[in-house]
C-alpha cells in the first residue's frame, strides 16, 4: 500500500492550527485552574507536535508522560486490535490526568487507553483531540475537548503519518492516491 504514489492536498493550515490549539489550552487552563500539578499524556506517534505546542500555552504546572498505543500498523486502517507499545513511566493514581490524542477515528485506540488508565485510579481523566472522525466511529467514545471535526478522509501531517512519513508537515492534509 505504501508504494501507491499520492498527493497531499491541505485540509486545515499552520495558522489555524495554532490558533485552535491556543484556544483550548485556554479551555483546559480555566478547567483544571486550581491544579497543583497535571498530568499530561501524550499518545505517540501522532500526537507528538500536538503535545508539545499544547502544554507550552497550558498555564498550569504541567507532567509530560507518553504512551505509545497502536492499531494501525502501516495500514490506512485501524486493525482494531490495541497493542501497547511503550507505557508511562509516572504514576497517575489520584492525580489530574489529560489524555493528547491525534486523531479519534474507529474510537478503538482510545477507549482501549481510557479504559487501561482509568483502572490506575486517576482522579480525574480527561482527553483532548486535535482531529475527531465521527463518521467513522464504532466504539463509543468522545474527547472533552476537540480541535477540528473532519470529514472521512485519511490525513497526514502535524504528526500525523502514512507509512511513517509526512509527520513534519506543518499542516494537516488529505492524502489522494493518483493510481
Amino acid at each position: 500500500m505504501t508504494d501507491r504514489p499520492y498527493v497531499i492536498e491541505p485540509m486545515i493550515s499552520a495558522k489555524a492550527i495554532a490558533a485552535r490549539v491556543e484556544a483550548l489550552a485556554r479551555d483546559i487552563t480555566a478547567h483544571y485552574a486550581g491544579c497543583d500539578r497535571l498530568v499530561v499524556v501524550g499518545l505517540l506517534r501522532g500526537s507528538f507536535m500536538f503535545i508539545a505546542d499544547l502544554v507550552r500555552e497550558i498555564d498550569l504546572p504541567v507532567e509530560v508522560d507518553f504512551l505509545e498505543a497502536s492499531s494501525y500498523g502501516d495500514a490506512s486502517h485501524s486493525s482494531k486490535e490495541v497493542r501497547i507499545l511503550k507505557d508511562l513511566r509516572g504514576e497517575i493514581a489520584g492525580r489530574d490526568v489529560l489524555v493528547v490524542e491525534d486523531i479519534v477515528d474507529s474510537g478503538f485506540t482510545l477507549s482501549h487507553v481510557t479504559r487501561l488508565l482509568q483502572s490506575r485510579n486517576p482522579r480525574r481523566l480527561e482527553v483532548c483531540a486535535l482531529l475527531d472522525k465521527p463518521s467513522r466511529r464504532e466504539v463509543e467514545i468522545r474527547a472533552t475537548w476537540t480541535g477540528f471535526e473532519i470529514p472521512d478522509e485519511f490525513v497526514v501531517g502535524y504528526g500525523l503519518d502514512f507509512a511513517q512519513r509526512n509527520r513534519n508537515l506543518p499542516y494537516i492534509g488529505k492524502v489522494r492516491f493518483t493510481e
